[in-house]
């Protein structure tokens, strides 16, 4: 028996590599047709603006336009778009960046929030309003 085939961590069984190649080709190509789908209509439904730092687009560009998914669902794909923005790769890499860096420091301990789950501000901006109203009288 060849020791290169590739066996179950667990049960030790040999892995049918083929099937397994069938079923990761089936959900990229599943990937790749959702992916496409909700690009065309969100091209079709917002202007062809980066929400972030309003570059606009045309046919020429077009590719360097993506559609980033508000909640980081990719699943998530509402017919009206709710979930959807247009970003220009530069903006669009931010914004994953961001998020990375907010797991990792959630991951971390780093974030502080309350016994129901709400992340915890300290900042008032409006603590000071009514003595500043006040101050005239």
């Amino acid at each position: 028996m060849p020791t290169d085939t590739p066996r179950h961590g667990r049960t030790g069984k040999p892995i049918n590599t083929e099937k397994l190649d069938r079923v990761v080709a089936a959900a990229r190509k599943a990937s790749d047709d959702r992916a496409a789908g909700y690009r065309e209509q969100a091209l079709k439904l917002y202007p062809w603006v980066c929400g972030r730092c309003a570059r606009t687009f045309t046919r020429e560009n077009l590719h360097e336009l993506t559609v980033h998914h508000k909640d980081m669902d990719h699943d998530n794909n509402p017919a009206d778009g709710s979930n959807w923005e247009l970003l220009c790769l530069y903006c669009h890499d931010n914004e994953h960046q961001k998020y990375e860096e907010h797991l990792a420091a959630k991951a971390g301990g780093r974030t502080r929030t309350r016994e129901d789950g709400q992340k915890e501000t300290t900042y008032n901006p409006f603590a000071d309003l009514g003595a500043l109203l006040n101050k005239g009288d």
